[in-house]
């Protein structure tokens, strides 16, 4: 299993970004797996910031990205997107991106994902 995420780059403070990942691989049914975006910033642990379970209707955001941004999937696509409004200087990070099975795992805890992506990393200044 492939996630290949992409969309980083710079951006000012206000302004918005997408960020895409792609699944691929054998036996990958994309429609069973809660998708998340992680993120990363130097000196820090990965946080969880969106993550949107099978079928598309629940999603979760950290409080930090809470009515900024927006977690979704296209299923046609095998393709994970977060759009992101408003950014903030602190929202600067690496962004990953992480596939696994439903699990009694948090869904901001890295266990809860088998897959991770190479990450794209984006600056807000």
């Amino acid at each position: 299993v492939q996630l290949v995420e992409s969309g980083g780059g710079s951006v000012q403070a206000g302004g918005s970004l997408r960020l895409s990942c792609v699944a691929s691989g054998y036996a990958y049914d994309y429609s069973n797996y809660c998708m998340a975006w992680f993120r990363q910033a130097p000196g820090k642990g990965r946080e969880g910031v969106a993550t949107i379970w099978p079928g598309g209707r629940i999603t979760y955001y950290a409080s930090s990205v809470e009515g900024r941004f927006t977690i979704s999937q296209d299923y046609a696509k095998n393709t994970l997107y977060l759009q992101m409004n408003n950014l903030k200087p602190e929202d600067t990070a690496m962004y990953y991106c992480a596939a696994g099975l439903p699990s009694g795992a948090a869904w901001w805890s890295t266990n809860r994902y088998r897959y991770w992506g190479q990450g794209t990393q984006f600056t807000v200044s």
